[in-house]
């Protein structure tokens, strides 16, 4: 966005931003990961693999679900470059991606967590 002028002045200093700001596909990217992350048990099942790698059935035994919607979110979070997995035998193990992006979800979900957690005591 170079050299641009908004149609109304409000004092404010933006254009410098403007012309340091990603293209919409960037944020379309940020965005399609969050919409990963949209429901509450892709965001538990995710949680999980990011301390510890495990199979179909006990995720879905952890989070209180069905093997093939387990499969689902599983597929949907894989999708999103979020999860790994690797075979051994018949059984496929799942864990988070050793990414940034990843390791950065982890990080945000689990200060919400405890946010929301203490101000749920707090109100109590």
């Amino acid at each position: 966005m170079t050299d641009t002028r908004l149609p109304h002045d409000h004092g404010q200093s933006i254009e410098k931003e403007l012309d340091q700001m990603p293209g919409a596909e960037v944020f379309q990217a940020a965005a399609d990961i969050f919409k990963q992350l949209g429901d509450g048990n892709r965001v538990r099942i995710f949680w999980i693999l990011c301390h510890c790698e495990e199979c179909v059935i006990n995720i879905a035994s952890m989070v209180g679900m069905s093997s093939p919607a387990v499969s689902h979110h599983l597929k949907q979070l894989k999708a999103g470059h979020l999860i790994t997995s690797r075979r051994s035998g018949k059984e496929m193990y799942y864990k988070a991606a050793e990414t940034e992006q990843a390791q950065l979800l982890h990080h945000v979900i689990e200060q919400i967590v405890q946010v929301a957690c203490l101000s749920k005591t707090d109100g109590e």
